[in-house]
């Protein structure tokens, strides 16, 4: 787990917006100053250029480089790369988790799948990058619901939850209607970036 010290210096490097602890009016400074570091930065070496957007999105879904770099490499062989590796990335069962509000960052959804409070389909998983697809289905565990994790979850309207997720609260239930779509309004990573680095 990384301390919140060392997040701060990441978020400094990176961005803001890759951890939630950042995503303060206290780093509203850091984030004029990290866009005008891109702006200043044009003169720099295309590998710096990459490295750093590649480190973006592996701190924004906190996965291993190996996991990305999996990937990345099934994505580069899809019609549209930048889509495909979106698709692979919001569609583990941690992000869903994430993005449906059960859980307040992508680490505690981590944390919650992999001590084995969801189930897939009727089925229990522990491993949050299992790849859920259109039609699927996860759900607390029913001897979860009533766990502190999951405490005024149902009253709670939480973040704004995308298009392609029905979700309902009473159940605890989410299920995926659609794919996720790669627009400025879903994420602001650039993932041709991302393939300029890993097809270096």
């Amino acid at each position: 787990m990384l301390p919140i010290k060392s997040k701060f210096k990441i978020a400094k490097r990176l961005g803001p917006n890759i951890f939630e602890q950042t995503q303060s009016q206290k780093f509203a400074l850091s984030d004029t100053r990290f866009k005008k570091s891109k702006r200043r930065g044009r003169g720099a070496s295309d590998y710096g250029r990459q490295l750093l957007e590649k480190q973006r999105v592996r701190f924004t879904y906190g996965i291993p480089e190996t996991q990305l770099s999996n990937y990345a490499k099934v994505a580069y062989e899809a019609a549209d790369p930048s889509t495909t590796l979106h698709v692979l990335l919001e569609t583990r069962a941690d992000s869903v988790l994430y993005r449906a509000g059960f859980a307040p960052t992508r680490r505690a959804a981590r944390q919650i799948v992999s001590h084995g409070h969801v189930l897939v389909n009727g089925k229990r998983t522990n491993v949050p990058s299992f790849a859920l697809k259109k039609g699927d289905v996860l759900t607390v565990r029913e001897g979860s619901k009533k766990s502190p994790l999951f405490a005024g979850l149902a009253e709670s309207e939480g973040r704004v939850v995308p298009q392609w997720l029905a979700v309902d609260r009473g159940t605890l239930t989410i299920e995926l209607k659609g794919e996720p779509v790669y627009t400025p309004a879903e994420t602001t990573l650039d993932y041709a970036t991302v393939f300029e680095f890993y097809s270096r």
